[in-house]
């Protein structure tokens, strides 16, 4: 908890908590008297009118969530959406980010990587949507529940093979885990289930040969720049293929010039 976090809970004139009963203990905590009211997925459109008229009015608004960075797979994006739409100012309070924090600690390669959320709880929805980074060499990063949490190992060494992997549980509380292994290991280790805040990193893809052939490669990249892709964002999307982020950046420059 940073210092000016307190300070803009202790002078919000509402405060919205996903849930209020952990957000009293936050506030308890640190004496602040502020009385949350609650926004979650099942009122976020009601209470967004009641939030655009109280801002209208000249009232500062602050919006805590259970766990993390509000939005990040918490409620509050229609809210955060209207609200900029009105015109009124909208200024992020960073502090603890469980996607960060596992990436920074996972072992993994840390750029580029691809947030995924909480995946889908239908077989066939959660399937459909890894099949789409199966051959992607971006590190991949989600969140699940505890109970879930056996299945989806289980699943993602199916679907992904023997990939390194990272289960960071707790992250920056009292009871912090951080466990590393292949998917198979991990998938072993909690074969049981966990307890609290789950955040799962799996490393990327390994670039096949194929995928390393120069005309690949080039035809991969002009595909991108004729999509509008910057060269840095293309170079760092195709690091893992084999070449130095460098080397790639200096073939789509290449490209992009004989193009002009």
């Amino acid at each position: 908890m940073t210092l000016r976090a307190l300070r803009v809970l202790g002078e919000a004139d509402l405060l919205l908590a996903e849930d209020t009963r952990r957000t009293r203990v936050l506030l308890e905590r640190h004496r602040i008297e502020a009385r949350p009211r609650s926004l979650h997925a099942h009122n976020e459109a009601a209470r967004t009118g009641e939030v655009l008229e109280r801002l209208s009015e000249g009232a500062q608004v602050a919006l805590v969530s259970d766990a993390g960075t509000p939005l990040i797979s918490d409620p509050g994006e229609r809210l955060v959406a209207a609200v900029v739409e009105a015109g009124f100012d909208v200024v992020p309070v960073p502090g603890a980010s469980a996607v960060l924090a596992a990436l920074s600690v996972s072992g993994l390669p840390t750029q580029p990587f691809t947030m995924l959320g909480f995946l889908p709880r239908k077989a066939g929805a959660r399937d459909a949507l890894l099949e789409r980074f199966r051959a992607s060499s971006e590190t991949l990063v989600l969140f699940e529940s505890p109970r879930r949490l056996p299945q989806t190992l289980r699943r993602l060494a199916e679907l992904l093979g023997p990939r390194r992997a990272c289960v960071a549980r707790e992250l920056t509380k009292l009871h912090e885990e951080v466990a590393r292994g292949d998917l198979a290991q991990l998938a072993q280790r909690y074969a049981e289930g966990a307890r609290g805040e789950v955040t799962v990193v799996v490393a990327g893809a390994e670039a096949s040969a194929a995928d390393t052939a120069p005309e690949v490669l080039d035809a991969e990249i002009r595909a991108r720049l004729a999509a509008g892709e910057p060269s840095k964002q293309i170079a760092s999307a195709l690091s893992g293929r084999g070449l130095a982020r460098r080397e790639i950046y200096a073939r789509v420059l290449a490209l992009r010039e004989a193009a002009d």
